[in-house]
């Protein structure tokens, strides 16, 4: 049986889980370990763990709580956060991560991810693009969490990672994360002509908006702030779409 992959996507500050608005004013949601127990229990697709200060400010992943978080998990889990070398790369897949991302060292080189796949293989490797959208028009590629703006072309990035290896891509869109808004379809258009896997995230709010981008032909689907808020006060609670809902997703 055919259905979409839904993904939460969970962001790490320290030892917490926070959500973020447009990649800024992170606020604390609650105990990571918890969050994907209780994904766990809701049967998640997979799910997608973020530290969005690791490569920032140069830290290293926390593998203590990777493994903890791994633990926890009956789905395939990914991780990307101050991912720079081998080493760091195979101590996460033995702490558990079947997937590791790659965002910011990739838009330096994509050496190391022509390594990891050698090494690991390609379905181990996630390759990560932030896009923000262009005053005049058009995207362009950020890195360290949004605060470094690069010179790369998206298009000729996304190509470039799939010619390095990566067995999937995942774009996150600045403008839209944490808004709830609906995703950029115009976006959504342009990265999915990739020819392996795109996973976009940004801006889902409802059911409506994951089978729009899923029609625009992304493969799957990822989303935060829709899946740790509910209601329009944005309470704090842990949702996931039941799997009846997720077959009429396509």
């Amino acid at each position: 049986m055919k259905y979409a992959r839904v993904i939460p996507c969970l962001l790490l500050r320290g030892n917490g889980l926070v959500k973020t608005k447009k990649f800024k004013d992170p606020v604390y949601i609650g105990d990571p370990v918890n969050a994907v127990r209780i994904f766990s229990e809701k049967e998640a697709d997979e799910i997608a763990i973020l530290d969005i200060d690791a490569s920032r400010l140069g830290n290293e992943p926390n593998y203590d709580l990777i493994a903890e978080m791994a633990g926890e998990a009956f789905m395939p889990v990914s991780y990307g956060g101050g991912v720079r070398n081998l080493d760091q790369i195979r101590r996460l897949i033995r702490s558990g991560v079947e997937k590791v991302i790659i965002n910011t060292m990739a838009t330096e080189s994509t050496d190391l991810i022509r390594k990891a796949v050698d090494m690991f293989g390609s379905q181990a490797i996630v390759g990560s693009v932030d896009a923000r959208r262009k005053f005049l028009g058009g995207y362009s590629v950020v890195s360290r969490s949004a605060t470094l703006e690069t010179k790369l072309e998206l298009e000729k990035h996304l190509e470039n990672l799939v010619q390095a290896g990566v067995g999937e891509l995942l774009v996150n869109d600045v403008d839209r994360d944490g808004t709830m808004a609906g995703y950029d379809l115009a976006l959504v258009r342009k990265v999915v002509k990739s020819t392996v896997p795109v996973i976009v995230c940004g801006g889902a709010g409802t059911l409506e908006h994951l089978k729009q981008a899923l029609d625009e032909g992304a493969s799957a689907v990822a989303a935060g702030s829709m899946f740790v808020f509910y209601g329009k006060h944005r309470a704090v609670l842990i949702n996931y779409p039941s799997l009846n809902n997720r077959l009429e997703l396509l």
